[in-house]
């Protein structure tokens, strides 16, 4: 954790400064006036405690709003409860995997367009093929350092057709 945080120390102070207050969590879609942006949500689930503390700890830092959940019926939950940006999902969890909850999630009117990603160890064709027939916007694979798979969700979180 502590590597984390000099890591930090030594991004440029204009990151830092982007993100509006921790009170500004409306999510205004009036965009024609000058009122800050609201702070990322991001949901990483992953029943690995410190996999999940680590991602949640870099994005946080970063000016992201991170929940985390540690298995696929509790990340179906708090994405239903927050409808975050961009989910990062673990495909091996305890009761259903990755696949199932992201499937759930996708099925649901409120998080249908929630984009995720799927992360997991096990580098398969067959594991993508499915990935992307529940709806997984990203299949990943681990290890995937913070600030790559923050890239990959930056770009997820812009709207399509952006530069």
């Amino acid at each position: 954790m502590n590597r984390l945080r000099r890591d930090d120390d030594d991004a440029p102070a204009r990151d830092l400064r982007r993100a509006p207050p921790p009170s500004s969590r409306s999510r205004s879609s009036s965009s024609s006036r000058r009122s800050p942006r609201p702070r990322p949500v991001v949901l990483i689930a992953d029943d690995t405690t410190d996999t999940r503390d680590l991602y949640a700890e870099y994005f946080r830092t970063r000016g992201f709003i991170a929940i985390t959940a540690h298995d696929g019926p509790a990340a179906v939950q708090a994405a239903l409860e927050h409808v975050p940006d961009v989910i990062v999902m673990d495909l091996a969890m305890p009761q259903y995997d990755g696949l199932t909850a992201a499937s759930k999630i996708k099925q649901d009117a409120r998080t249908r367009r929630t984009r995720v990603i799927l992360l997991t160890g096990y580098p398969m064709d067959t594991i993508a093929r499915k990935a992307s027939e529940v709806g997984v916007d990203r299949y990943l694979t681990k290890p995937c350092l913070p600030h790559e798979l923050e890239r990959h969700v930056n770009q997820l979180r812009r709207p399509k057709g952006a530069l």
